[in-house]
């Protein structure tokens, strides 16, 4: 696909279109303008306003479904060369921290013989980023964990960078490349006009050769626009953070079977996630937590880091994000509509993907090919009926 605008109005046509404003919608942009084309992002919020902006920031390989591992690793390194991608000054503010690790903590022999047969089965599948932590292990490299671990598993390459700041630093060299982005305006309906799309907004008409769904946990409705149905649960994943304390911690802890996952910033806070759900008010856009949910996971926390007792937590928040019936993410072009893709679903675990599922997308739109196979996660996976939902697992 060459590069070109056409006249349908000055100002509304475009090579691509990217709908959603989240991280994986500014990488996208993103990678289409660095490969020439003219690319319009529009977002109903602000860019960044629900899971790309608060969630947990983690960047991992760690645990993750065996789908996902070749499109984890390859975005491992990207985030190591942040730097080629955006310049050094965006990089930068992207707070990226790796190579301090990501360690799975287990808490009896039913979670270490988990951690025994994941990491043979890795092994067995020729990755070795994955590797078991004894109990000795795991306390040299968190000294102050309770006598509950009796083990782990960590993923040494593995960190944390801040998410808004990241995805920001996305936006802002996608729009040095000359993309454009129009905040709060939402897409409406999408028809079909020659070999283009026209995707109806609440500004108006918008004109591309092609359109990627990127609609984060609304993007069900975008796809039915492109008449597929696409099974989506829209979720709330509470997060809380703590006042300032003394370092303690370098490496990204997360429980095994456990509503578990934490950090601790540059600034001292610590960072609890765990996938402790909100509640979730889809027609206003918000998700609010609930205190006695949790109390789950502050008391897992508390289980392994004893210290943090008489930590006061300052904030509480949750952002909407889409789960898929398996948990792995919706990528790929549209059954129903030739020239629309889609990528959302990420289920949670979305964050540390987004530099190189952008770079993919941007592969197969204008080249027809890219290094990585996206089989896996196929819309039309879904089409020959549709699977019950399951738990949030590994």
């Amino acid at each position: 696909m060459k590069s070109r605008m056409q006249s349908e109005k000055a100002g509304t046509s475009y090579d691509a279109i990217v709908v959603g404003g989240g991280f994986h919608g500014c990488s996208t942009a993103l990678h289409l303008a660095k490969k020439g084309l003219s690319v319009l992002v529009i977002e109903k919020n602000a860019v960044g306003r629900h899971a790309s902006g608060v969630n947990a920031g983690g960047v991992r390989q760690l645990m993750r479904d065996v789908a996902e591992i070749p499109l984890s690793m390859a975005a491992m390194d990207r985030w190591f060369d942040l730097e080629s991608l955006l310049g050094p000054e965006l990089a930068q503010s992207c707070h990226f921290i790796g190579d301090v690790g990501q360690i799975g903590v287990a808490g009896d022999s039913s979670e270490m013989a988990w951690c025994e047969k994941r990491v043979n089965e890795l092994r067995g599948l020729g990755y070795d980023f994955e590797e078991l932590l004894s109990r000795n292990d795991i306390r040299k490299l968190l000294p102050n964990v309770s006598e509950l671990c009796v083990g782990g598993v960590i993923s040494r390459r593995d960190g944390h960078a801040n998410p808004a700041r990241t995805t920001r630093a996305f936006r802002l060299r996608a729009e040095q490349l000359g993309a454009m982005f129009e905040e709060g305006i939402g897409a409406t309906g999408l028809q079909q006009s020659g070999n283009r799309w026209v995707v109806e907004t609440s500004a108006g008409p918008r004109h591309a050769q092609v359109v990627v769904n990127c609609g984060g946990a609304w993007a069900n409705e975008f796809a039915r626009y492109a008449g597929d149905e696409l099974p989506l649960e829209p979720v709330g994943l509470t997060l809380m953070v703590t006042a300032r304390l003394p370092k303690f911690l370098d490496a990204v802890v997360v429980g095994i079977d456990r509503t578990l996952s934490f950090k601790q910033t540059e600034s001292g806070t610590v960072v609890i996630g765990g996938g402790v759900p909100a509640i979730v008010d889809m027609p206003n856009e918000t998700a609010e937590t609930v205190a006695d949910r949790m109390v789950e996971s502050a008391t897992t926390v508390l289980d392994f880091f004893p210290q943090l007792r008489n930590a006061t937590i300052v904030r509480t928040w949750a952002g909407l994000e889409a789960v898929t019936p398996d948990l792995i993410p919706t990528i790929g072009p549209s059954e129903a509509a030739a020239g629309v893709w889609h990528a959302f679903g990420f289920s949670g675990h979305g964050f540390q993907l987004g530099p190189i599922v952008g770079s993919v997308l941007a592969d197969l739109i204008v080249d027809g090919k890219s290094a990585l196979s996206i089989d896996a996660f196929s819309p039309n996976r879904f089409t020959s009926g549709a699977p019950v939902f399951a738990g949030h697992s590994h």
